[in-house]
């Protein structure tokens, strides 16, 4: 196949100028909102309650009347609800990282529930870390800084 034969150079500004052209399409550097901009950590989501208990009366009510909404809300996050006979009732969020968080419910409201659930739904499953960085202040010690060079006699070491 012979190669084509290059264009004057006034012949290739009239191609480019031809409306028969079509205009190139460049990406956009702007993010859309989507599936894929932001994806939660919590994979599965799991209730543990005891019939029996006293404990347990308003993590049943809470199963009851707001478990159907929200897995509902949050369908990428499998809810499971099951029976633990003898033991207080708990929220176990299990993570994409493979860590757990566990939440007891015993005592609580299902107001204070469906908060402690969004915690779990928030969250993304890693440690809690110490913050490593020193205190900054606005404003300057009252002492001032030491140093050991600032002594009329330098520890020496």
């Amino acid at each position: 196949m012979p190669l084509p034969k290059p264009l004057s150079p006034s012949k290739l500004a009239k191609e480019l100028a031809s409306p028969s052209r079509h205009q190139v399409v460049r990406a956009s550097l702007v993010s859309r909102p989507g599936h894929a901009v932001y994806i939660p950590q919590i994979r599965k989501l799991v209730f543990e309650y005891c019939d029996v208990w006293i404990s347990n009366i308003h993590a049943r009510t809470y199963l009851l009347n707001h478990v159907a909404k929200l897995a509902a809300a949050h369908p990428h996050v499998e809810v499971v609800v099951q029976q633990r006979s003898n033991h207080h009732p708990i929220a176990r969020g299990l993570y994409l990282n493979g860590r757990d968080k566990v939440i007891a419910l015993n005592g609580l409201q299902p107001t204070a529930i469906a908060e402690k659930v969004n915690l779990l739904l928030d969250s993304s499953g890693a440690k809690i870390k110490p913050l490593k960085k020193p205190v900054e202040s606005t404003t300057e010690s009252v002492r001032g800084i030491w140093s050991g060079m600032h002594v009329e006699n330098p520890v020496v070491i």
